[in-house]
């Protein structure tokens, strides 16, 4: 079998191709067909050094494929049932702990940049019916995130106003499921065809972020404050985020997009009564409410642009461009 794996000096040209033997479950294991996976900004860094991992771990937070071989004592899964991946493989339930969440795909666990790997037969879900292969991988990182920002710790109603920012995976999402959830809908972007391509999916209003610079300000001052505010740039966006929510609103944060720190006027988040929550991803029940949730709604990702597993490298490169709108995927 094939995998790629990062080298012990990391960088998007010197990803390796590995051929292996595939592996044999053992009890409580099962062995999974991979047939696909997607790119997040999380992988990206991973896989240009930015996290550090060991010479040899296998990238990728995403994966969809298919079960071929079961363990013994094995009882969730059969041969044939189509699966995909936690980005915590240890968080099944409940509240966030640090046993939970220590193991991540891709990151200290081997990821699903490889075409058969064996998994704990309780770190899988299904997929939702109707679901490609492709549409699959890119929920388990991206949707998941924006599942629990809105639905999970937002607890979103028909009538609220929400704020997404870009048109990468996790903001096309969370425009899809609050549109679902009968939510108005402010987005930004710095491009007109990208803000066609919202107003298509349901985005209500579009603020192009490069000619109005406040355009948090702008937000407030049409909504009177929106209810959720998904933050993905931070030191980029965070000051424009607190200017656009609601008095008692809720801020998600989610992105690094704009660095790893990032300052707030402090004052404002006291005045404004805000809900700032920092999360990453969810657990396995979220993972399975959401696709209860896609099966009665039947919304479908947006998959941009599709490469093969040897061209990681070069899918990389094309998320680097920031030309992608939804998410893309090998």
């Amino acid at each position: 079998m094939k995998s790629i794996q990062i080298p012990e000096k990391a960088g998007l040209d010197t990803l390796n191709v590995v051929q292996s033997d595939i592996p044999t479950p053992a009890a409580g294991q099962v062995l999974v067909r991979w047939h696909a996976s997607s790119l997040n900004y999380h992988d990206y860094l991973v896989a240009n050094g930015a996290i550090p991992v060991p010479a040899g771990r296998i990238p990728m937070s995403d994966g969809a494929g298919v079960i071929e071989a079961v363990g013994e004592g094995v009882s969730r899964w059969k041969k044939g049932d189509k699966v995909m991946s936690l980005f915590f493989p240890n968080w099944l339930d409940g509240i966030p702990t640090k046993d939970k969440t220590s193991a991540i795909s891709g990151e200290t666990s081997d990821g699903f940049a490889v075409e058969y790997s064996l998994q704990s037969e309780q770190s899988l879900t299904t997929i939702p019916k109707g679901y490609s292969f492709a549409q699959a991988a890119t929920l388990p990182c991206a949707a998941l995130t924006a599942w629990r920002a809105l639905v999970v710790e937002g607890n979103i109603k028909a009538g609220d106003s929400v704020l997404v920012e870009g048109t990468g995976g996790m903001s096309i999402f969370a425009l899809q499921m609050a549109k679902a959830a009968g939510a108005y809908v402010y987005a930004t972007t710095s491009r007109a065809d990208k803000a066609e391509r919202l107003k298509e999916l349901g985005a209500d209003e579009v603020i192009n972020y490069k000619d109005d610079e406040q355009w948090g300000r702008t937000i407030f001052k049409k909504s009177g404050g929106v209810d959720h505010v998904l933050d993905i740039g931070g030191s980029s966006t965070i000051a424009q985020s607190i200017e656009a929510v609601a008095i008692y609103g809720n801020i998600s944060l989610i992105g690094i997009l704009g660095g790893l720190e990032a300052s707030m006027i402090m004052p404002k988040l006291f005045f404004k009564h805000v809900h700032l929550n920092g999360l990453a991803v969810g657990s396995r029940t979220m993972q399975e409410d959401m696709v209860k949730a896609i099966d009665i709604a039947g919304w479908k990702p947006i998959v941009d642009k599709s490469f093969g597993l040897d061209s990681l490298g070069d899918a990389f490169k094309y998320q680097e461009t920031g030309d992608h709108f939804g998410k893309i995927v090998v």
